[in-house]
């Protein structure tokens, strides 16, 4: 292998070593006592991988013998796999990478309004994720649940409204419950293809057909059809937000997010019926900051309103999750 070596007096060592098949190694020495070795190489088969663990066990064996046994702690990180056809990587919420046991890629197709995936996981099935965000598993009925109050609400005979919902799963498990009507109103077409041919498990056959008995799909945007119900004075019992999570942050390129979902939430109250629920999820529970301004949001509708909220396990986000369920003051007579 051949050696760069670099020293700087306060500032440690870096020495970089790379072998004739392109795979390097560097060391780097801090003055404080750390010490990072990082090893990259390329390897399609297990035969590879098997021998780079092996190099690596030889390495610790060398460094315990070098500072005669006085490290204190060893911790060797997991390979990260690059370049792959499939993407086992995705970020949580907060920013954190997790590593899915993803075994196949289901259906990757680009849509007018955003690219939609079906990936395989073993623990999880199959996973939905829409332009880089996980939405939605097979396994995550608890999703399904809260969003719809978990358990705690009587739908039979009652007018429904779901926002997005493209997966299928609420549609699903409220069709179950014997609704008067429930009204789908979801953008993209294409999400709805993909999942009623690979998210079975989730929406079961409720997407084969845009009208059953008792609901019926609009692919639109539901801001002019929520606009259309508010001035025709249609009201419902339900209104369900499965559009969006809360943004993650305040920034300029977050402003537009903020103010769809104040519209959102502004015209839901329009339809919502005085007795009415609007349940929506939030985000994860580590973000504090957005979901606080989230909250202030509901303080500036067009009518007072109060709210409850719940934290739920989601399988496949590997984090928990926050769900809203929103309600109109009741008024004085």
């Amino acid at each position: 292998m051949t050696e760069t070596v670099h020293n700087w007096e306060d500032h440690g060592y870096l020495a970089t070593y790379i072998k004739k098949n392109g795979s390097f190694a560097n060391l780097r020495i801090h003055p404080h006592g750390l010490v990072l070795v990082d090893l990259q190489s390329y390897n399609d088969h297990m035969k590879g991988r098997e021998e780079v663990d092996q190099l690596l066990n030889k390495v610790e064996e060398r460094m315990q013998e070098l500072f005669h046994g006085n490290i204190k702690r060893v911790k060797r990180l997991p390979a990260i796999l690059r370049g792959g056809v499939i993407d086992r990587y995705w970020p949580t919420a907060d920013g954190r990478l997790v590593e899915y046991d993803i075994d196949e890629v289901v259906y990757d197709e680009d849509s007018p309004f955003q690219n939609i995936k079906i990936l395989h996981s073993k623990q999880f099935g199959n996973i939905l994720i829409l332009s880089g965000d996980v939405n939605l598993a097979e396994s995550d009925l608890a999703y399904t649940q809260a969003i719809m109050g978990s358990g705690k609400e009587d739908y039979a005979g009652k007018e429904v409204l779901i926002l997005g919902g493209g997966d299928g799963g609420i549609l699903y498990e409220i069709v179950k419950l014997k609704p008067k009507m429930v009204t789908m109103v979801e953008i993209d077409q294409m999400v709805i293809d993909g999942c009623k041919k690979y998210m079975r498990k989730t929406c079961g056959d409720v997407l084969d057909n845009l009208k059953g008995e008792c609901y019926q799909v609009l692919i639109e945007d539901c801001i002019p059809v929520l606009k259309r119900y508010a001035k025709e004075g249609r009201m419902f019992d339900y209104v369900i937000n499965d559009l969006t999570a809360v943004p993650i942050s305040t920034s300029p390129e977050e402003d537009s997010t903020w103010e769809f979902l104040r519209l959102i939430l502004d015209l839901s109250m329009k339809v919502l019926k005085q007795d009415g629920k609007y349940f929506t999820q939030g985000n994860c529970i580590n973000l504090t900051d957005a979901l606080t301004l989230y909250e202030e949001q509901l303080s500036r509708l067009y009518c007072p309103v109060e709210f409850s909220k719940e934290t739920v396990c989601v399988p496949s986000y590997m984090e928990l999750w926050v769900f809203y369920t929103i309600w109109k003051k009741p008024t004085d007579i």
